[in-house]
């Protein structure tokens, strides 16, 4: 016990440190190879040509010695310390192109809500290295109580065409500089660079207010899904790859279907949601066994429906998913097996008030609690009368008091999912 009460005092620590910083992946920088059209930075005998009718911001970070440049009509050139131009005198130039002219790329097709151009990255600006942990598409994207970054010393242009009224940020950092409050930003907008690297109908809004509940906060990007779905299957026509498995599943705030299990847990106010990612890293995830697993855990809002048809409201609930980077039966057995170790420690460590079937049968009086969940996540399906398993907190609260005095949630819904030899498990 004293151990268990030290490890859950370090996750605790750890999870008040945690904060969600993006930051933004593209360029316009001068001296970018991809930002001209023949792949690599104007040399002196070349001719630079900016399309006349294009806005962009572009940072120079040196010098450079260009026969001509034709500047687009509205623009800036942001020059670092001791950066500038000099014409070209003519001299010989090993490996130039003489005379050639080097276009700048189009910029006007980044898109704010491309998970693509986003990587999570520590405040410093590294990059986050998780091996088991990743997002859902609507949440590579920058939510509503996130630190935004766009590194040092780089221009860009970003397209923030919404369908929310405002894209709320906790910050924005850029050129070296974090805007943390609505004051800062909007002194910033009045600014000649910010028409320059933002545009489109959405409107950007610095709150300086992160996610103060514990439990979490959902992303806030559904109204923006069709946007985010459409940029990252752009490249493939549109389509989903086809998944692997017969049988796939539907995360919230997804894109694709996918081969693995999803949970969904109901919450009490005093849930910590940091700290039970934590711990289901270090107890489950960090096993041998489980090596090649990915784990995505947030806040959704999950509509409910009237008859299973008609929209009625949403609700918020935690969602889990698991995916495992291989394929195969053995791929699928380690999913299940994660799966049901996650009930089992929901059961153990007091996440979990009690378990009903679809069917309405009460099981408290046939079963402890920790047998009815295994039960739950292992009987074959054709023992229920319904698709959909669902774990419901029904008359709980009395037993809750027989069982644990530690629950901190619920366990709502563990969908159905197919093995690739056929045998369809809850």
């Amino acid at each position: 016990m004293r151990r268990l009460c030290f490890l859950l005092g370090v996750l605790q620590l750890l999870a008040a440190a945690t904060a969600v910083y993006k930051q933004w992946i593209p360029n316009t920088n001068f001296e970018t190879a991809s930002n001209w059209d023949k792949g690599r930075v104007p040399c002196a005998s070349n001719v630079v040509r900016f399309e006349e009718n294009k806005v962009v911001s572009v940072f120079v970070r040196s010098p450079h010695t260009l026969t001509d440049m034709y500047l687009p009509l509205n623009g800036e050139l942001v020059l670092a310390a001791g950066a500038g131009f000099a014409a070209f005198d003519g001299s010989w130039d090993p490996g130039c192109d003489s005379g050639a002219t080097v276009r700048f790329s189009d910029a006007e097709h980044h898109a704010w809500f491309d998970p693509t151009l986003w990587q999570a990255v520590s405040p410093s600006g590294e990059l986050e290295s998780s091996s088991h942990i990743f997002s859902v598409d609507e949440e590579r994207v920058p939510c509503h109580y996130d630190d935004v970054i766009f590194q040092p010393e780089t221009s860009f242009r970003v397209n923030v065409d919404s369908s929310q009224q405002v894209i709320h940020l906790r910050s924005i950092s850029l050129m070296g500089q974090e805007l943390s409050s609505p004051e800062a930003w909007s002194a910033y907008l009045q600014g000649p660079s910010a028409a320059l690297q933002f545009h489109g109908n959405g409107t950007l809004q610095v709150t300086g207010s992160g996610c103060v509940d514990k439990s979490g906060c959902a992303c806030g990007n559904t109204l923006d899904g069709h946007r985010i779905c459409a940029a990252l299957l752009r490249a493939s026509g549109g389509q989903c790859p086809e998944p692997a498995c017969r049988s796939p599943l539907q995360p919230l705030g997804h894109c694709c279907p996918i081969c693995g299990a999803t949970i969904n847990l109901d919450f009490t106010p005093d849930f910590d949601l940091q700290k039970y990612q934590n711990r289901l890293v270090q107890a489950l995830l960090s096993q041998p066994k489980y090596t090649g697993m990915q784990m995505a855990i947030s806040k959704v809002q999950k509509e409910q429906t009237f008859l299973g048809v008609i929209p009625r409201s949403s609700t918020p609930v935690i969602q889990i998913v698991l995916i495992h980077e291989g394929t195969g039966v053995q791929t699928s057995s380690t999913v299940e097996q994660l799966a049901a170790d996650i009930m089992e420690d929901i059961a153990q460590h007091g996440c979990l008030p009690c378990a009903f079937p679809n069917s309405g049968t009460e099981w408290r009086t046939q079963h402890p609690l920790h047998q009815a969940v295994r039960k739950a996540s292992t009987t074959p399906c054709s023992m229920w009368s319904h698709q959909e398993l669902t774990l419901e907190r029904r008359h709980c609260r009395r037993w809750l008091t027989e069982t644990t005095q530690s629950s901190t949630s619920t366990l709502c819904t563990m969908q159905m999912r197919q093995r690739p030899d056929g045998v369809t498990i809850c």
